[in-house]
């Protein structure tokens, strides 16, 4: 029968790794730890697990060290998981079944992400598919932040359901967001500079909304409740900041910008802003219903 080997990259997961590993000592024949340079106990706690453990330089995301993790693998097929994530045992029986009468040779999987202590099921989180499980050599990751593997072969999706999701601890306070948020947006903003991005005022404006709308409107955010409108405005704000450090990278090069520019551009996230929210009213009355009436007033009268 194949062999399974389980790669998890870490970087400061004393924490999360005991339940990371456990989750999956039924479907892994090895499982290949790969730290970045952590300064507390997790090389420790991954030996003791019974992981291989492996160094790598510390990069600020998980890409790089990725393919160098999956080169140390001696599996016919390789499960990627991070230290911050966790399988049911739903899902380790349906891999274990794939292995053994494969039907392709990538897979993606869908992702529950828990964030502020709730399962995310909209805004654009779920069903969040990866590409995690895969014949050795069929996938290799891009090195660039949160891209997408390059994959060859047949691939095929696992269903969309909670018993065969990756179960992802993704962000349990705000700081940690921020934190976060902080690291992935300079690197975001390296890559926009490295593609000869120039900064115009107009991204502060534009960027943000357009994340906000397709996030809380497009991706139903609306549903998720509060925490969807949370989610959807942290957004929002970390596409403002990656577009305001482009700007501090020109040396915050100043660019005229006249009262009527702004009020146009303002008049034209409200025009849309508006377009979504009667779009959604076919949709769901109850959640145009809750708005305040001021509000939806006021959203008119900008378009009239």
């Amino acid at each position: 029968m194949d062999k399974v080997s389980v790669v998890i990259n870490t970087c400061n997961e004393e924490k999360n790794l005991p339940k990371t590993i456990a989750s999956v000592k039924a479907l892994a024949h090895e499982i290949v730890v790969v730290d970045m340079k952590s300064e507390d106990e997790t090389v420790k706690v991954a030996k003791s697990l019974g992981a291989k453990v492996y160094e790598h330089e510390k990069t600020g995301y998980v890409e790089p060290a990725r393919n160098f993790a999956i080169s140390k693998t001696t599996g016919d097929w390789v499960f990627v998981l991070d230290a911050d994530e966790e399988i049911p045992k739903g899902l380790a029986l349906k891999l274990k079944k794939i292995v053994r009468r494969p039907k392709a040779d990538y897979f993606r999987i869908p992702r529950k992400n828990i964030i502020f202590g709730k399962w995310i099921r909209h805004s654009r989180w779920w069903p969040d598919y990866n590409i995690r499980f895969f014949k050795k050599g069929y996938v290799i990751w891009n090195e660039l932040i949160h891209s997408v593997p390059m994959t060859q072969g047949v691939g095929a999706d696992l269903a969309a359901k909670e018993g065969l999701a990756i179960i992802h601890d993704s962000y349990s306070s705000i700081e940690q967001y921020l934190e976060r948020m902080n690291r992935y947006s300079s690197t975001q903003a390296k890559i926009l500079i490295e593609g000869k991005h120039k900064f115009i005022w107009k991204d502060l404006i534009t960027k943000p909304v357009n994340e906000f709308l397709s996030r809380y409107f497009a991706g139903e955010g609306y549903k998720d409740g509060l925490h969807g409108l949370a989610l959807s405005l942290l957004q929002a704000f970390s596409e403002l900041i990656v577009y305001l450090k482009v700007w501090q990278a020109e040396k915050f090069l100043e660019q005229a910008i006249s009262t009527k520019e702004i009020e146009a551009e303002m008049r034209r996230t409200f025009k849309e802003t508006n377009w979504w929210l009667k779009e959604i009213s076919i949709k769901s009355k109850g959640f145009v219903a809750s708005l305040p009436t001021r509000i939806l007033r006021s959203l008119s009268n900008k378009n009239d």
